[in-house]
């Protein structure tokens, strides 16, 4: 789109973000741009609407958060579709999934099944285990929401190293606005501050660190801002 053109050089009007969401929203294929409702008032986006399943609440929210004009969503769209499984298909299905996944430990994690609400809790070494039991799960068939209690345990790494490792990542991921990013660690979590153009950089760095040897938890308090 030609607002990413020129993104350092204009701050754009609501209307404009307002389009560009609607239109990128559009694009996802999991998503019908007529269920979806778009609101922005200084770049936060508010999602309204009712839609089939949580996957596509999670498929509207990528899609609005990689707009650079975006520096905050509230996604209030609400899942109203029927079912397509009962909750014992659903929990056979988290099971398998979450058994097949290579990056979630076996036999550590235990799974509830409420009207399509999956409860995940236990116990695993690394937060890049944690995130990925989560991504095996929602997307699953039946799932209406997830709640992950599922604990970090605290691994014995230096915070030195952790934080060493998690700048070079984001410099091997070549964002525009790695070095504009701080890291602080204490005892495995990892707090992010400073300032990206995206809520797609701001959420590349979560992930990033996420996957860093040591890390427990990770709060993002990075801040948008499309434009310099």
């Amino acid at each position: 789109m030609k607002k990413k053109d020129h993104v350092a050089t204009k701050m754009w009007t609501n209307t404009e973000i307002q389009q560009d969401v609607r239109d990128e929203v559009a694009w996802e294929p999991e998503v019908s741009a007529s269920e979806v409702g778009v609101e922005v008032e200084e770049g936060v986006m508010t999602l309204t609407g009712a839609v089939e399943s949580c996957m596509v609440t999670l498929a509207a929210q990528d899609a609005a958060q990689r707009d650079v004009g975006v520096r905050a969503v509230a996604n209030d769209l609400s899942v109203l579709g029927p079912l397509t499984n009962n909750d014992i298909d659903i929990a056979k299905a988290v099971v398998n999934a979450l058994d097949t996944n290579f990056f979630v430990p076996l036999d550590c994690i235990e799974v509830t099944v409420q009207n399509g609400l999956v409860t995940l809790t236990g116990e695993v070494n690394w937060a890049f285990q944690h995130a990925a039991a989560s991504s095996s799960v929602r997307y699953l068939r039946g799932v209406r929401d997830l709640i992950n209690l599922i604990v970090v345990q605290r691994p014995k790494v230096a915070a030195a190293e952790v934080q060493s490792c998690i700048e070079r990542a984001l410099l091997r991921a070549a964002e525009r606005d790695a070095e504009c990013i701080r890291i602080t660690t204490v005892d495995g979590h990892v707090t992010l501050s400073g300032t990206v153009r995206s809520l797609a950089e701001k959420r590349k760095a979560t992930f990033e660190a996420l996957r860093a040897k040591g890390v427990t938890q990770v709060t993002n308090n990075i801040e948008v801002r499309s434009f310099s």
